[in-house]
């Protein structure tokens, strides 16, 4: 038996010369904070899943509150949204951003990271602070200041309220119908809604 493996065959420790260890790590680790949350998840279930010794865990990341802001960084900036949204019809804005958030949210590269944060935001800080971020400087609060209708940060949560609600029934909770429900119906149904918070004159 090697130096590098226990009875059993999992390995333990550093892997020498392995450049994918780490993102290794890091995939293991989006998917148990996705499944089980911030409180669900633990260090020695995520290296039992990456096949790694717990304590190469702690070597690349410190910690497990480390370990979840590293796991879930979005890999795009809320400013690449904008564009895609804005171009088109000025009365359809809703539904163009419905469909291009739950398009990206169905990324398999985003959901995860979507799932893990919003599992974890009503028991970790770090988890909550994420959401508040995504909300204060995402692309609802960017549309919003892009139109510039009154009220704009108050219109980008009410937007943020309701796709977020559904999101979280869709891909979270997995309720039916809706989590079977096509982008396409789901942006046509509640880009109306949304456009309403968009655009609707104050008392209109």
């Amino acid at each position: 038996m090697s130096a590098g493996t226990r009875a059993g065959g999992r390995r333990t420790g550093r892997r020498p010369g392995d450049t994918g260890t780490r993102e290794d790590i890091l995939t293991a680790a989006r998917e148990a904070f996705a499944e089980r949350g911030y409180d669900g998840a633990t260090v020695r279930g995520v290296a039992h899943q990456a096949g790694v010794d717990p304590a190469l865990v702690y070597h690349y990341f410190g910690s497990k509150q480390q370990l979840f802001v590293a796991a879930m960084e979005l890999p795009y900036e809320w400013r690449q949204v904008l564009p895609l949204v804005l171009d088109g019809p000025r009365e359809q804005i809703g539904e163009r951003l419905v469909r291009t958030l739950l398009t990206y949210w169905e990324d398999p590269r985003v959901s995860p990271l979507f799932r893990g944060i919003v599992r974890s935001a009503a028991t970790d800080p770090v988890a909550a602070g994420m959401v508040r971020r995504m909300m204060a400087e995402g692309p609802f609060a960017l549309l919003a200041q892009h139109v510039g209708t009154p009220d704009a940060d108050l219109r980008a949560m009410l937007m943020a309220s309701h796709v977020m609600g559904i999101a979280l029934l869709r891909y979270v909770l997995e309720v039916e119908p809706l989590a079977s429900a096509s982008v396409d119906q789901v942006s046509r149904m509640v880009g109306p809604v949304v456009q309403r918070y968009l655009a609707t004159p104050v008392g209109g």
